[in-house]
């Protein structure tokens, strides 16, 4: 996936953002299921399972996945988000859910480890901006504001209510 652009199309930057590719992943299937061509679902599940896969390149050795990268490695944000986080645990558990990956889901509950264990502010609430790539944590950015909410983390939580339960129900 390719984050910025000129006016008539052309690719102004090689940044990998390896949260909007896992984001892009689910959001896209699940644009195809509501639509419910199957012409379309052939042509678009395989996409969902490469752009998934592309997005691993930021997955980390304790279950996280950092912000974004370039593909020569001259540059990483190492930085672990809470968007990054929320949207590795739909997309891994979309993997798991409609295709069986049982891997994919071993990647979704390993992220849900870390952020329990990281990024979760058990004393006040919500979720930290990050944990810095020297596993501080992020005090200094929006625990809530423009562009940090509960969008993402509470979106994951309806997420895998609804996926857990059609599950179950199925």
């Amino acid at each position: 996936m390719d984050l910025f652009f000129s006016m008539d199309w052309k690719r102004m930057s090689t940044t990998e953002s390896y949260g909007h590719d896992i984001e892009c992943s689910w959001l896209l299937h699940e644009a195809a299921l509501a639509l419910g061509e199957k012409h379309l679902l052939d042509k678009v599940e395989p996409l969902v399972k490469k752009i998934a896969k592309a997005s691993e390149k930021g997955l980390q050795a304790d279950g996280s996945m950092i912000y974004e990268g370039e593909p020569d490695a001259s540059h990483y944000d190492r930085e672990r988000h809470w968007w990054v986080q929320a949207e590795a645990v739909v997309g891994f558990f979309n993997l798991y859910q409609h295709f069986g990956d049982e891997a994919a889901l071993q990647k979704a509950v390993r992220c849900w480890r870390y952020i329990k264990n990281h990024l979760i502010d058990h004393e006040h609430g919500e979720w930290y901006w990050s944990i810095r790539e020297d596993g501080s944590v992020n005090t200094r950015d929006d625990h809530a504001g423009f562009w940090k909410c509960p969008y993402h983390n509470s979106r994951m939580c309806l997420e895998l209510i609804e996926r857990t339960n059609a599950m179950l129900n199925h």
